[in-house]
Protein backbone atom coordinates (compact mmCIF):
# COMPACT_ATOMS: atom_id res chain seq x y z
CA UNK A 1 0.00 0.00 0.00
CA UNK A 2 1.19 3.94 -0.85
CA UNK A 3 1.92 6.11 1.56
CA UNK A 4 -0.07 8.51 0.26
CA UNK A 5 -2.95 5.81 0.87
CA UNK A 6 -2.21 5.56 4.44
CA UNK A 7 -1.71 9.22 5.13
CA UNK A 8 -4.92 9.97 3.47
CA UNK A 9 -7.33 6.95 5.79
CA UNK A 10 -5.12 8.41 9.07
CA UNK A 11 -6.56 11.86 7.62
CA UNK A 12 -9.96 10.48 6.92
CA UNK A 13 -10.60 8.77 10.49
CA UNK A 14 -10.12 11.86 12.22
CA UNK A 15 -12.72 14.08 11.17
CA UNK A 16 -15.23 11.23 11.15
CA UNK A 17 -14.35 10.35 14.39
CA UNK A 18 -14.81 13.89 15.33
CA UNK A 19 -18.24 14.08 13.13
CA UNK A 20 -19.43 10.97 15.40
CA UNK A 21 -18.41 12.72 18.60
CA UNK A 22 -19.77 16.15 18.03
CA UNK A 23 -22.85 15.58 16.16
CA UNK A 24 -24.99 14.83 18.62
CA UNK A 25 -24.22 17.90 20.65
CA UNK A 26 -25.39 19.92 18.01
CA UNK A 27 -28.16 18.51 17.45
CA UNK A 28 -29.07 18.67 21.16
CA UNK A 29 -28.16 22.61 21.37
CA UNK A 30 -30.82 23.34 18.44
CA UNK A 31 -33.33 22.01 20.29
CA UNK A 32 -33.03 24.02 23.11
CA UNK A 33 -36.40 25.65 22.67
CA UNK A 34 -37.11 26.96 25.70
CA UNK A 35 -33.92 27.73 27.77
CA UNK A 36 -33.55 28.03 31.36
CA UNK A 37 -35.06 31.11 33.14
CA UNK A 38 -31.51 31.56 35.09
CA UNK A 39 -30.09 32.54 31.38
CA UNK A 40 -30.49 35.92 29.91
CA UNK A 41 -31.66 36.85 26.45
CA UNK A 42 -27.82 37.58 25.43
CA UNK A 43 -26.35 34.23 26.51
CA UNK A 44 -28.99 32.40 24.32
CA UNK A 45 -28.54 34.27 21.59
CA UNK A 46 -24.18 33.73 21.79
CA UNK A 47 -25.55 29.92 22.17
CA UNK A 48 -27.85 30.16 19.05
CA UNK A 49 -24.95 31.68 17.55
CA UNK A 50 -22.27 28.77 18.49
CA UNK A 51 -24.67 26.61 17.03
CA UNK A 52 -25.11 27.51 13.95
CA UNK A 53 -21.34 27.77 13.93
CA UNK A 54 -20.95 24.35 15.22
CA UNK A 55 -22.90 23.07 12.68
CA UNK A 56 -20.98 24.83 9.74
CA UNK A 57 -17.83 22.85 11.41
CA UNK A 58 -19.70 19.36 11.23
CA UNK A 59 -20.62 20.52 7.46
CA UNK A 60 -17.26 21.46 6.70
CA UNK A 61 -16.16 18.11 8.70
CA UNK A 62 -18.49 16.14 6.35
CA UNK A 63 -17.37 17.67 3.07
CA UNK A 64 -13.30 17.21 4.01
CA UNK A 65 -14.16 13.24 4.14
CA UNK A 66 -16.27 13.32 1.15
CA UNK A 67 -13.25 14.96 -0.09
CA UNK A 68 -10.55 12.53 1.24
CA UNK A 69 -12.68 9.39 0.30
CA UNK A 70 -12.54 10.96 -3.40
CA UNK A 71 -8.66 11.10 -3.31
CA UNK A 72 -8.55 7.34 -1.85
CA UNK A 73 -10.67 6.12 -4.97
CA UNK A 74 -8.39 8.45 -7.65
CA UNK A 75 -5.13 6.88 -6.00
CA UNK A 76 -7.16 3.36 -5.76
CA UNK A 77 -7.67 4.21 -9.71
CA UNK A 78 -4.20 4.78 -10.57
CA UNK A 79 -3.02 2.30 -8.86
CA UNK A 80 -5.47 -0.45 -10.95
CA UNK A 81 -4.50 1.52 -14.04
CA UNK A 82 -0.71 0.82 -13.36
CA UNK A 83 -1.71 -2.98 -12.68
CA UNK A 84 -3.90 -3.79 -15.72
CA UNK A 85 -0.50 -1.89 -17.89
CA UNK A 86 2.40 -4.16 -15.88
CA UNK A 87 -0.40 -7.49 -16.73
CA UNK A 88 -0.81 -6.56 -20.02
CA UNK A 89 2.89 -6.32 -20.89
CA UNK A 90 3.16 -9.34 -19.06
CA UNK A 91 0.56 -11.07 -21.21
CA UNK A 92 2.36 -9.84 -24.32
CA UNK A 93 5.64 -10.99 -23.67
CA UNK A 94 3.98 -14.38 -22.96
CA UNK A 95 2.58 -14.62 -26.22
CA UNK A 96 5.12 -13.54 -27.97
CA UNK A 97 7.38 -16.28 -26.40
CA UNK A 98 4.59 -18.85 -27.32
CA UNK A 99 5.77 -19.54 -30.43
CA UNK A 100 9.74 -20.11 -29.88
CA UNK A 101 8.46 -22.51 -26.93
CA UNK A 102 6.54 -24.40 -29.54
CA UNK A 103 9.45 -24.61 -31.93
CA UNK A 104 11.61 -25.83 -28.92
CA UNK A 105 9.26 -28.38 -28.50
CA UNK A 106 8.78 -30.05 -31.79
CA UNK A 107 12.99 -30.00 -31.71
CA UNK A 108 12.69 -31.81 -27.93
CA UNK A 109 10.13 -34.55 -29.59
CA UNK A 110 11.96 -37.61 -30.62
CA UNK A 111 10.03 -38.32 -33.80
CA UNK A 112 10.95 -38.32 -37.69
CA UNK A 113 9.47 -35.92 -39.95
CA UNK A 114 10.21 -32.53 -38.77
CA UNK A 115 10.01 -30.15 -41.51
CA UNK A 116 12.93 -28.87 -43.12
CA UNK A 117 15.25 -31.19 -41.07
CA UNK A 118 17.03 -32.48 -44.32
CA UNK A 119 17.52 -28.92 -45.94
CA UNK A 120 20.62 -27.54 -44.94
CA UNK A 121 19.31 -24.28 -43.64
CA UNK A 122 16.16 -25.64 -42.40
CA UNK A 123 16.89 -24.44 -39.15
CA UNK A 124 17.22 -20.76 -39.85
CA UNK A 125 14.76 -21.02 -42.25
CA UNK A 126 12.45 -22.26 -39.54
CA UNK A 127 14.01 -19.50 -37.11
CA UNK A 128 13.37 -16.60 -39.32
CA UNK A 129 10.08 -18.26 -39.33
CA UNK A 130 9.10 -18.23 -36.06
CA UNK A 131 10.82 -14.86 -35.45
CA UNK A 132 8.89 -13.20 -38.53
CA UNK A 133 5.74 -14.48 -37.17
CA UNK A 134 6.68 -13.02 -33.60
CA UNK A 135 7.52 -9.68 -35.09
CA UNK A 136 4.06 -9.65 -37.21
CA UNK A 137 2.44 -10.85 -33.99
CA UNK A 138 3.74 -7.74 -31.66
CA UNK A 139 3.38 -5.49 -33.70
CA UNK A 140 -0.10 -6.55 -34.18
CA UNK A 141 -0.35 -6.83 -30.28
CA UNK A 142 1.81 -3.37 -29.44
CA UNK A 143 -0.23 -1.71 -32.32
CA UNK A 144 -3.56 -1.11 -30.24
CA UNK A 145 -1.40 0.28 -27.12
CA UNK A 146 0.41 2.99 -29.09
CA UNK A 147 -2.66 4.71 -30.36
Amino acid sequence: MNENSVELASMRRAPVRLQRLLAPESSALFRLNHPPDWLQEQDVQDLRESTEEFSLVLNDFTSLVERIKLLQEELAAQLNEQTDKTLFTLMMVTVLALPINIVAGFFEMNVGGIPLAEHPHGFWVLVAFVAGFTGLAGTWAFRGKRN
